[in-house]
């Protein structure tokens, strides 16, 4: 590319620009959707960064930019021209989204596996050009390289947490599909993924990894105790009632902890959220409320 200098600002016609490693990065269209916004009312407010490579300029940071930059038409964009090989591109990747915020894990994993399989970087030199440590890379590894392909579906689509996926690679690949099965069936959370995952390697029979699977958590309150009975003979009949509706609430929350965590910004419309946003503001004051009161029965028993 004529006039080629690293660390130089120019104005870049959109066509010029390649986004072969568009492939590390997420899309997010409600983010894209805000981008564009503020290109068309605002301008262009800083630069993308560009490497060059076979005489093309490849972005390497600004691909929501670029994306809002073609729908809305507009012919150039002012990008920073920077020289990096194959391995400091990737780097680059991942540091210039570090300024902005954070790379998703699953971008990390990429990235990662990138840097290992096609640049031949063992994981503590990747480690060390990330300013990160072994055992960092070796997790985020796992989620390319030992994690079920629906499993690392859910996690693009935000709908499985990293976390939850962290506990489901130490399971065999073969039996991370059920596990998900239940996942999503009794909207675990990622604490109740870690004890589930340890039951299942716990389990000396194909009937009890069954059962764990079917009812993940009585499977979890017999392992950790803490099984309440339908009714129990120490309390009265207005204790029993009201400890049937304390273990409902907490389960209700968890699954709602759980999507609010994992699936919320996902799951729905702009006009599903504007319709909600009541609910939940209510929602919010009410939970606010019973913990307060929750406090207040607490203080009194310590009175």
């Amino acid at each position: 590319m004529p006039g080629w200098s690293d660390g130089r600002l120019t104005d870049l016609a959109l066509e010029e620009i390649g986004d072969r490693y568009a492939r590390y990065r997420l899309p997010c269209p409600q983010v894209e959707r805000e981008m564009a916004r503020s290109l068309r009312e605002h301008g262009q407010l800083s630069a993308v960064v560009a490497c060059l490579r076979d005489d093309r300029a490849e972005l390497i940071d600004g691909f929501k930019r670029l994306r809002a930059a073609r729908e809305l038409g507009l012919r150039t964009l002012r990008a920073r021209l920077v020289e990096a090989d194959e391995r400091a591109a990737k780097v680059a990747i991942y540091t210039l989204n570090c300024a902005g915020g954070r790379p998703k894990e699953i971008e990390e994993a990429w990235i990662i596996h990138a840097l290992v399989t096609e640049d031949g970087l063992s994981q503590i030199e990747v480690a060390e050009r990330l300013g990160r440590h072994k055992s960092w890379v070796c997790r985020r590894l796992a989620l390319v390289e030992k994690l079920c392909a629906q499993a690392k579906e859910d996690l693009k689509l935000g709908v499985l947490s990293a976390r939850a996926a962290r506990e489901m690679v130490r399971l065999p690949r073969g039996n991370q599909t059920e596990l998900l099965e239940a996942v999503h069936r009794e909207d675990l959370t990622s604490r109740e993924i870690e004890g589930v995952v340890d039951l299942l390697l716990a389990s000396t029979g194909e009937s009890q990894r069954r059962f764990v699977l079917a009812h993940p958590r009585e499977a979890l309150s017999q392992a950790e105790g803490r099984q309440v009975p339908a009714s129990d003979p120490r309390l009265s009949p207005a204790g029993n009632r009201i400890c049937r509706k304390v273990g409902l609430v907490r389960d209700l929350l968890a699954g709602l902890e759980n999507w609010l965590r994992c699936r919320g910004r996902t799951d729905l419309t702009p006009r599903d959220r504007a319709i909600l946003d009541p609910a939940f503001e209510s929602l919010g004051r009410d939970a606010r409320a019973v913990a307060e009161l929750v406090d207040d029965f607490l203080s009194e028993e310590a009175a």
